[in-house]
């Protein structure tokens, strides 16, 4: 099957992304998440009478918003850097502990908030990023080992013609 690469272009030069690899899926999903988590409501709180009193965001809190920022930068050097898999593969892995320290940091405010704060289904998004670049992590890793084993069958084939 064949995925056409996707270019976007910026002056003289252009980023690629090559969606012909599973991983890169992972990474984009991974990616999305992690971007959607600035524009969404963490939880809210109700107020007299069970109305909406007041809605708090992920970026209201500065140490959530420091750490979806590096996680955002992490998780875009991982998508664009598909030509050094050691390095999309360590970048991915790291965010991938980042979003767990985040959905951590997630469940530790859920258990420690009162009753009439109520979190929203985007609090699983953390854990779904991480599965993802995990899984992305994996894939890297397998086409690493391919490449390593082809390029070691292509040098023996030249000693071998010797």
């Amino acid at each position: 099957m064949y995925m056409p690469k996707i270019r976007i272009f910026g002056g003289n030069n252009y980023f690629c992304i090559m969606w012909q690899r599973i991983q890169t899926l992972y990474l984009a999903i991974a990616t999305g998440l992690a971007v959607a988590l600035f524009f969404c409501v963490k939880a809210f709180s109700l107020g007299p009478g069970g109305v909406h009193a007041e809605e708090f965001k992920y970026i209201q809190f500065i140490p959530y918003l420091v750490l979806l920022i590096v996680i955002t930068i992490l998780q875009l050097i991982a998508l664009f850097t598909f030509n050094v898999r050691v390095l999309q593969m360590r970048t991915a892995v790291l965010a991938g502990i980042l979003l767990v320290a985040l959905q951590a940091w997630l469940a530790v405010d859920y258990f420690a908030t009162s009753d009439t704060q109520i979190f929203k289904w985007t609090a699983i998004f953390p854990l779904v990023a991480a599965i993802c670049d995990f899984l992305a992590a994996r894939y890297i890793f397998r086409d690493q080992l391919l490449v390593e084993s082809i390029s070691r069958l292509r040098s023996r084939k030249k000693n071998h013609k010797r």
